[in-house]
């Protein structure tokens, strides 16, 4: 958690946007609660699916901490706790403003479509987390491979916990299967301050495929 509101100290220090997946859990839930502590509520462009929303009686809203597990039972809990009068719309919050949109899939386009629109250094990080975390970091890193986007992905990899993934990526160069060029695409921040100079210094590989992708 500590590197979650230290990453949100350097978002607010180099004037940062943040756009994530809406949830008030977890690690992105604790940089966004942060950035807002510091930057005020229209820092942070939280993006959920309608699924991922708990419409939650007075009580059941006392009893929902942030980061703490759910109490109901195996699968995958609801990422964000809402009042019932809040149902059409998520009042800016301490978690800042929220859209609550139909699926998986037009949460990750918008979410994309609000990073590129950004300034310099715009791009995307990412912090420990698990199968959702990674299928999002492995899709943003191919779009920039094909050309979609030219902007940088980052990890943030403290305490190693990507050493993982980044021996894959190194494998896979060795292996033919990646570009030397493309396998820098992925970049690596060992330290939290490391990741806006990453981003800012960011280069696109020459190696990308050539694609006219039109509006998307």
């Amino acid at each position: 958690m500590e590197a979650a509101r230290t990453l949100a100290e350097e978002f607010h220090k180099h004037n940062v946007q943040l756009v994530y997946g809406g949830g008030t859990t977890g690690l992105m839930g604790e940089v966004a609660r942060a950035l807002v502590s510091l930057s005020g509520p229209k820092a942070v462009h939280g993006i959920i699916p309608r699924a991922l929303v708990k419409i939650a009686t007075v009580g059941s809203m006392r009893d929902h901490h942030v980061g703490q597990p759910s109490a109901e039972g195996p699968g995958k809990a609801a990422e964000r706790v809402i009042d019932a009068s809040d149902a059409d719309g998520i009042p800016e919050s301490e978690y800042g403003i929220t859209t609550i949109v139909a699926d998986m899939h037009t949460r990750k386009r918008m979410m994309a479509e609000k990073v590129l629109e950004g300034g310099p250094g715009s791009g995307f990080v990412s912090l420990a987390g698990g199968f959702g975390t990674i299928e999002e970091v492995m899709e943003m890193t191919t779009w920039n491979q094909l050309g979609i986007h030219q902007v940088g992905v980052v990890l943030l990899n403290i305490n190693g916990y990507w050493d993982g993934l980044l021996a894959w990526v190194r494998n896979a160069v060795k292996e033919g299967y990646i570009s030397a060029s493309n396998g820098k695409i992925l970049a690596e921040a060992k330290e939290v301050s490391e990741v806006w100079p990453k981003l800012l210094a960011y280069q696109v590989s020459n190696e990308r495929m050539q694609l006219n992708w039109g509006e998307e």
